[in-house]
């Protein structure tokens, strides 16, 4: 809706053809007239210092502050993107999905922009790899510029939501958080069944005695296995094993 009943105000642009990042952010141009904050819709965060990206950004007076995490799992980086960093803590290189991974440092959907981004957007080409327009080549062509972009770690966990496990994980962080299982409401539950680290949506049901552990199951699903699973997703039309979908980093953060 327009935002009206958390007492925010929402304006939709729509991008009407998938082209990219910078493509979208683009559309929005007619729309802002100072510096913004964007947030890709497709990474669920768990937050650090948030305000240290206003703070940076104040003390370099413009430019780009990026929000950034200390990634151990190099898979991760290689699916996000890269920075380069010179002495001074300033970024010099951003890399799309690299190959080689130079170091820890990976770039999040989190971003602080100052207008001078929109200028780099006219100027971003089309990339050979997705046939797409980058917000990471938008935000090389505004340090080539000579404008100050700066990394700042602030968020302390991230999931972008491609895979069938990207969600089973992000939804055990959630069960994590809560100290155990999250079950939603009018949820039937068989005598004898074993529900651990599990999130179960609103009026489902687990028909057998059978234990459930670390798994997902969507509201109104129905569960009628006659044994035990665990990291599945259960819906009400198909069940999906993400056992191997899911890294042995990623386990070690929900265990």
């Amino acid at each position: 809706g327009d935002g009206s009943r958390f007492g925010a105000r929402i304006r939709y642009v729509e991008q009407t053809t998938a082209l990219g990042i910078a493509h979208a952010v683009g559309r929005l141009e007619q729309h802002i007239r100072n510096p913004f904050l964007l947030v890709l819709g497709d990474i669920f965060f768990v937050p650090g210092p948030l305000e240290s990206l206003f703070a940076l950004y104040e003390e370099q007076d413009g430019g780009a502050v990026l929000a950034t995490k200390e990634e151990h799992d190099e898979k991760a980086i290689q699916r996000n993107y890269a920075l380069v960093l010179n002495p001074d803590g300033m970024v010099t290189r951003v890399i799309e999905k690299p190959r080689h991974v130079r170091n820890r440092l990976k770039g999040v959907g989190l971003y602080l922009f100052d207008l001078t981004i929109f200028d780099a957007i006219r100027r971003t080409p089309r990339t050979a790899m997705r046939d797409e327009y980058e917000i990471t080549d938008a935000i090389q062509i505004l340090i080539d510029d000579g404008y100050p972009v700066r990394p700042c770690n602030a968020v302390v966990d991230d999931i972008n939501l491609t895979t069938p496990a990207d969600l089973l994980y992000c939804n055990l962080l959630l069960a994590k958080a809560s100290g155990g299982s999250l079950i939603g409401q009018n949820v039937e539950i068989a005598d004898g069944a074993a529900i651990s680290r599990c999130v179960i949506g609103d009026d489902a049901a687990v028909r057998n005695p059978i234990e459930l552990t670390e798994s997902l199951v969507f509201p109104g699903t129905q569960v009628r296995l006659a044994t035990g699973v665990k990291r599945f997703i259960l819906a009400p039309e198909l069940s999906v094993d993400c056992s191997q979908g899911i890294s042995q980093e990623q386990l070690g953060r929900w265990a």
